[in-house]
This record gives structure tokens, C-alpha cells and sequence, in this order.
């Protein structure tokens, strides 16, 4: 399973495909919204920690895209007739998503306080990239479900109205403060809201609130139940 790990890292960060749309496209954001007229430093840290949860959530989810890409080329019939078992395919791909998040989580942390002059204690940062990447789980069991059970293309454009859909609502580009009072409470219970919440509170130096942690919880378990019927039923048709 460490091999085949080793082997999808690689094809993933090898793509240019997800180096520019899952790593430099949210530091260019990050850059564009931060500076562009007068922007106090709060915001800038907030919109360090959203752009950097942004960009988590769009590498986690285009694991499901190298999965369909692979049962469109019959790479799962494949995996089937080697000893890894079913659970340890699963791993192995969710395994790749929660690595390949990191530099985009890095990436944007970095643009913050290298080039926006955000400052942070040193376990801060530590604490901030933890949790977006912890966070992260849930959207990679996400794309998970979508590639075990869409085609390619149709896989591409769930991942991507996913992606751009839950961001705005969560509130990972713009301050929940500016949208209107009945859309407010819905936010709150995105899980692009709460991981944003998990690195607020961490940049913020406090633990996050345990409401934050119970809806991404229950978030995972619903993506994981996803993840898991889907393959099933990839593995029953293909």
C-alpha cells in the first residue's frame, strides 16, 4: 500500500494541471484580494487562513479525478488482482489526497508571511496548517465518492461546482459578515465554514469551538459513507 502511496503522489504533483489550479491559484487570490485597496492586517490573516483552506479543499477533491481518469483506463480492474485489498486502495487514495494538499496549505501560509508581513508564534503556524490539513479529510473522501461513481467529465465538473459553491458559501473568500442575515446560519454549517473556523481560531491563539469540530465531524461521516457505497458500486459494474 506505501508503494502505491508513493506511486499517486507522485503522478499528482507531477500534473501541472493541479500545481497551478490547486497551488498557485490560490496564492494569486490570496495576493489579489489582500492588495488591493485598504486592508488591515486582521484581514489579511483571514484571508490567509481561507485562501489556504480553499486551496486544501480544491486538492483534496481533485483526488476523485485521477480516480475516475483511472477507472476509465481500467487502472482499479487492475488494483483488484494485487494483494492490496479493497480497504487498502481506498486508504492508499485517501492517503494521497490528505498528502497532497500540504503544499497548497504551505503555499498560501507562506505568500501571508513572507509577503504580506502576517505574523504569527511559531506554534501558530504549526497549528494552523495542522488543522486546514486535518480538515482537509472530509473533502478528499468527498472527491473520493464522486470518482468511484461519476465518469471522468462529470467528475471534473461536481468537484469543480463543489469546490467553488462551498467556498463562497462557507465564506472562504468573503467575511460571512457581509452576506445577508437568512444566508448566515446556513453557512455555519458548511464544512468549508468550519475548517476555515479550525485555522481562525489557531491564528487567533484559542482552541476551535466545539460547535466548529462537531459539524466536520459529522461532515466526515457523511463523505465517508458516500466514499465507501461508491466504490462498492464501482467495484460491482466495472
Amino acid at each position: 500500500m506505501w508503494d502505491y502511496l508513493r506511486l499517486e503522489v507522485r503522478r499528482t504533483l507531477r500534473d501541472t494541471g493541479f500545481v497551478i489550479g490547486g497551488i498557485a491559484m490560490p496564492v494569486m487570490m490570496y495576493l489579489l484580494f489582500t492588495n488591493i485597496g485598504a486592508n488591515d492586517g486582521d484581514w489579511r490573516t483571514a484571508s490567509m487562513v481561507g485562501m489556504a483552506a480553499y486551496g486544501a479543499v480544491g486538492s483534496a477533491l481533485n483526488t476523485g479525478g485521477a480516480v475516475a481518469e483511472d477507472r476509465a483506463i481500467g487502472w482499479l480492474r487492475q488494483l483488484r488482482v494485487t494483494p492490496m485489498t479493497p480497504r487498502q486502495v481506498v486508504i492508499g487514495r485517501a492517503l494521497t489526497g490528505s498528502v497532497t494538499v500540504l503544499p497548497a496549505i504551505v503555499a498560501v501560509l507562506a505568500a501571508g508571511g513572507l509577503v504580506n508581513g502576517v505574523r504569527l508564534q511559531a506554534w501558530q503556524w504549526v497549528a494552523v496548517a495542522l488543522l486546514l490539513w486535518l480538515g482537509s479529510v472530509p473533502f478528499t473522501l468527498l472527491g473520493l465518492g464522486n470518482g468511484y461513481r461519476l465518469t471522468g467529465p462529470a467528475t471534473g465538473v461536481a468537484n469543480m461546482i463543489a469546490n467553488l459553491g462551498l467556498a463562497v458559501l462557507g465564506g472562504l473568500w468573503f467575511p460571512v459578515e457581509l452576506f445577508p442575515g437568512w444566508l448566515r446560519p446556513v453557512s455555519e454549517y458548511t464544512p468549508t465554514h468550519d475548517i476555515a473556523e479550525l485555522g481562525t481560531s489557531a491564528a487567533a491563539g484559542h482552541a476551535p469551538a466545539p460547535g466548529a469540530v462537531l459539524v466536520l465531524v459529522t461532515w466526515l461521516l457523511v463523505f465517508c459513507s458516500y466514499a465507501v457505497l461508491s466504490y462498492r458500486r464501482s467495484a460491482e459494474t466495472s
